[in-house]
């Protein structure tokens, strides 16, 4: 036996000794264990500390290369009991480092009493993107954008698989929030605007993540932010959101809602506050809403620094200590701090005094404990048969560009001015032309993904359409903010019939992401005038995270592709659209705004529609919810619905017929809306009820069948409650309608 492989195996047979049988279930022997420890030992189990309290350097300021501190990995896990940490210092590691800090942290785990094992928990969001060499893929807007929960299921379980890989057990994803402002800087982390949407695409994200492997193991999903983070009154990030309960209950809640009817084991809470109450000390948002009504029973963990800003920037306590109170008591179990050692003093020191009671204590650790039973975390902390898997395989680079060509929606396309034909001249510009980190976002090697020091050698867009179109050519030193001078602009693309603009956004994530306009930066949007003045062909490909309006330029596109961020693959994908190569088929999952200063969602209130002289003039959106078109075209026929009548606790089907009459093979995005036409609060214009894809040759029909159930047309009334009233609801696909009757 050599020295590594018996290393292992006392550290397997350290985690072993706690006398608790295997065969019960995992709730048994969390409870079983809960009866040893003392209130330090729990105090411990709910506190999640930063790698950076663990590693040599002070803060962020770690030393560099990065390496653990053993001083600190005695004080923290051991003297303390610590039973989380989280992140990384600063930037992506090898599977080799991510190897020595997994085996390093339980191997003092072992060390204590207990030996209970810690729970490392990281934000891998498009892909183990703090893992160097792992595969990223689309980020979740883009996903959302492809309409197909298949695909972001069989992502989430590759992403799993490397974050597995690295030796951590717990994804801070998927991100659950309803984006109903598109100022917030983390628009592109959310499955856009609308709750079934996001309900289908986190269910499936969470069951891909939850999936047990072939090791008969699954790591743990974390839903985000709940709830109500996405619609931030100002736009920016952590500040407050006004949202009545009722529109909380229909649009906010339904995505965590049915994720956690999926398994989902553990909720990040929201760092912002609701109608001024900060969710972090929300007893009816954490206990009656998540706990009663929702039936949750896993583990909510706070964002960053989130109980400590009960003080420093909410002001609802005092002191450090009594914000600990506030959290522990509304609900929370485990406190991401991340770099103090205060909040496990206060804790305990809340419980001797009275302020805590350790039946509340023991509530929440007995959850951390379950959760850490069900990880197998007891059984199998690190074994040699089971551990970092090196990321990166064939499969997981198929499914990322796969899942970024079902991702670029193609907006607008006048004369047919897509795809690009073979020798066409054309020159590619702007700011994100030449630029990897645009297309992954943030979360990206680093927390704001700036930093190309860990960039993959993929191609940029100007590369690829270089390799798909050997006739397209490149000019640089066009930014953000700052464009060539005209005279270089207009020399640099003579004897060019065309010009491709990617322009956008660089990459953010959180705070640094707020801006205070929604507008495309003017430079940017000089380039379309400049062009298109000069007689070129303008394509206009957006690289961004937000829909930047656009408005006046939007006139003097030819075409449009709304790239979003398509991640490491995006770069092709785009390519092979604009050359034709592969076909457009995503539909946008937001409504793009006119206007930047005033912006409907799709599911707006008749009311929403009226213009200057009180006629209807259609929602504000530049681009509709829905909208994406393809190279071919679609005929949809013989709508219709499968009942004329409907009970309260029937369902109904819906049939159409979808016929390709262009010339070459498409998919279809095939969506069903309903409207309710009276109902005692005012009604949506429509909403989406179902969805799904279908792919045709040219000439092909196909019937499209889409069933609900009449509960699926329900609303939350004047009691808060969800209800379905009596009367007539009209369905329609494209621009068929058809209508039913919901009868008592």
């Amino acid at each position: 036996m050599n020295r590594k492989f018996a290393s292992l195996v006392v550290l397997i047979a350290l985690f072993s000794q706690c006398g608790i049988p295997k065969k019960e279930s995992a709730e048994a022997r969390a409870k079983a264990m809960l009866s040893k420890m003392t209130l330090e030992e729990k105090a411990g189990q709910m506190t999640q500390l930063s790698i950076e309290m663990i590693s040599q350097g002070q803060g962020y300021d770690l030393v560099k290369p990065h390496a653990l501190d053993t001083n600190k990995l005695k004080e923290v896990i051991v003297n303390l009991g610590v039973g989380s940490i989280l992140n990384v210092g600063g930037h992506t590691y090898p599977i080799a480092h991510w190897k020595e800090i997994i085996t390093s942290v339980q191997n003092y785990a072992s060390q204590t009493r207990l030996q209970i094992p810690v729970l490392y928990g990281i934000d891998a969001i498009h892909g183990a993107n703090y893992t160097q060499g792992s595969t990223l893929y689309p980020q979740q807007i883009a996903l959302a954008a492809s309409f197909n929960p298949a695909l972001a299921k069989q992502m989430a379980r590759l992403v799993a698989k490397d974050v597995e890989g690295s030796g951590i057990p717990w994804n801070f994803s998927p991100v659950l929030d309803v984006a109903r402002n598109p100022l917030w800087p983390r628009f592109w982390e959310t499955f856009g605007e609308d709750p079934y949407l996001a309900s289908q695409m986190g269910v499936a994200m969470v069951e891909g993540y939850q999936e047990k492997g072939a090791n008969g193991r699954s790591m743990a999903a974390c839903l985000k932010h709940y709830v109500g983070y996405g619609n931030p009154a100002n736009g920016h990030d952590r500040t407050p959101a006004y949202i009545p309960e009722r529109q909380l209950r229909e649009i906010y809640l339904p995505p965590f809602a049915n994720a956690i009817k999926a398994g989902a084991k553990t909720i990040m809470i929201n760092s912002g506050e609701w109608n001024g109450e900060p969710v972090h000390a929300s007893k009816f948002l954490l206990k009656t809403i998540l706990r009663d009504e929702l039936k949750f029973k896993g583990v909510t963990v706070t964002d960053w620094e989130d109980i400590k800003n009960l003080t420093e920037r909410h002001h609802i306590a005092a002191t450090y200590k009594e914000a600990v109170a506030l959290a522990i008591n509304a609900g929370i179990d485990l406190a991401m701090v991340p770099l103090d050692l205060e909040y496990t003093k206060y804790l305990i020191e809340n419980v001797k005094e009275g302020a805590v009671t350790e039946t509340r204590i023991n509530e929440a650790v007995l959850r951390i404990l379950t959760l850490k039973y069900e990880l197998g975390l007891f059984d199998e902390p690190y074994t040699e048969a089971n551990s970092f898997v090196e990321p990166g395989s064939k499969e997981s680079l198929d499914l990322s560009y796969e899942l970024a060509t079902q991702s670029i929606v193609l907006l607008k396309n006048n004369n047919s001015a897509l795809p690009l034909a073979a020798g066409e001249k054309v020159l590619v510009t702007g700011p994100n032309a030449n630029y990897i980190n645009a297309l992954n976002g943030g979360w990206t090697h680093t927390w704001q993904g700036r930093d190309t020091a860990y960039n993959p050698v993929v191609p940029t867009i100007k590369e690829a359409l270089n390799l798909a179109l050997p006739t397209a050519s490149y000019l640089g030193g066009n930014t953000y903010t700052q464009h060539l001078p005209e005279a270089s602009l207009l020399a640099a693309a003579n004897g060019y019939s065309t010009v491709v603009l990617c322009l956008g956004e660089d990459t953010y994530t959180e705070k640094p992401g707020d801006i205070n306009d929604l507008e495309l930066d003017a430079a940017q949007q000089d380039l379309i005038r400049i062009y298109k003045n000069a007689g070129k062909k303008v394509v206009l490909v957006l690289v961004e995270g937000r829909p930047r309006t656009f408005t006046k330029s939007e006139a003097l596109c030819d075409a449009i592709l709304y790239a979003a961020l398509p991640g490491n693959s995006g770069a092709t994908a785009i390519a092979d659209i604009l050359v034709g190569k592969v076909n457009p088929s995503a539909k946008l999952p937001f409504s793009f705004p006119m206007y930047g200063a005033t912006h409907s969602t799709y599911d707006c209130k008749y009311t929403e529609l009226l213009n200057n002289d009180f006629k209807p003039a259609g929602y504000n959106a530049l681009f509709e919810f829905g909208h994406g078109l393809s190279y071919t075209q679609f005929a949809y026929s013989k709508f219709s619905m499968d009942k004329r009548e409907l009970g309260k606790q029937d369902s109904i089907q819906a049939h159409v017929t979808i016929t390709n009459t262009g010339t070459r093979a498409g998919s279809e995005i095939v969506l069903l809306y309903s409207t309710d036409v009276v109902a005692s609060i005012t009604p949506s214009v429509k909403r989406l009820r179902s969805f799904t894809r279908v792919d045709l040759q040219p000439g092909e029909s196909k019937q499209v069948d889409m069933k609900l159930a009449a509960s699926d047309l329900s609303f939350v009334g004047l009691q808060n409650k969800f209800i379905l009233e009596p009367g007539k609801f009209y369905f329609n696909v494209a621009q068929l309608k058809d209508s039913v009757n919901i009868t008592n």
